[in-house]
């Protein structure tokens, strides 16, 4: 396994969208091996996931993880899922404020309507179907990874630009009270 480069924002790489993959593929060892190059950078840089596009690959797959996450450490644990061509379907019209950070946008915060309840379709990373519908900030994980995807960064979606914040403010001046509002989401909706 190899660690990658994460591509900052500014970087046109970041801007495409990305390719869907065949099964073919998918199984090749060369994919494989990306994909584990792939979880091996999420974990170093310490994301809830990574978009293949951020280490420069424009291909659709994206990983995703939370555990003991010293970056998000209010965010409920999240398995390993790797998403290969996901599709993201709102379940209804349902939307939480989330602050949000990127690997891809160094020490930058700032709020994002999100979904509450997402249908996610996709393949695993060996071809096998997933289709579940993800809740709360699980939910707001894949829809920011799948923007990526599709060449968008969180500061595009950013409506109020009075929230952008350095980590340090965030965690001085706004963790408590987004601390709380998550935490009401997470008891009513689960994830």
């Amino acid at each position: 396994m190899a660690i990658r480069k994460i591509a900052q924002i500014g970087h046109p790489v970041l801007r495409q969208r990305a390719r869907e993959l065949t099964r073919e593929e998918l199984a090749a060892p060369g994919t494989q091996q990306f994909i584990d190059d792939l979880i091996e950078t999420m974990r170093d840089a310490d994301g809830a996931g990574l978009a293949a596009i951020q280490v420069y690959e424009p291909i659709r797959i994206a990983a995703i993880e939370v555990r003991n996450n010293p970056r998000y450490p209010y965010k409920p644990p999240i398995p390993l899922t790797v998403l290969v061509n996901p599709v993201l379907t709102p379940v209804d019209d349902e939307e939480f404020n989330n602050y949000e950070g990127c690997l891809s946008v160094p020490n930058l915060r700032g709020m994002v309507k999100r979904r509450v309840h997402v249908r996610v379709q996709a393949w695993d990373r060996h071809g096998n179907a997933i289709d579940e519908i993800v809740h709360g900030l699980k939910a707001g994980t894949y829809q920011h990874e799948v923007d990526h995807l599709d060449g968008k960064i969180f500061v595009d979606r950013v409506t109020d630009p009075t929230t952008l914040t350095t980590w340090t403010e965030f965690e001085r001046h706004h963790r408590p009270a987004f601390i709380e509002q998550v935490t009401a989401l997470v008891a009513r909706v689960g994830e």
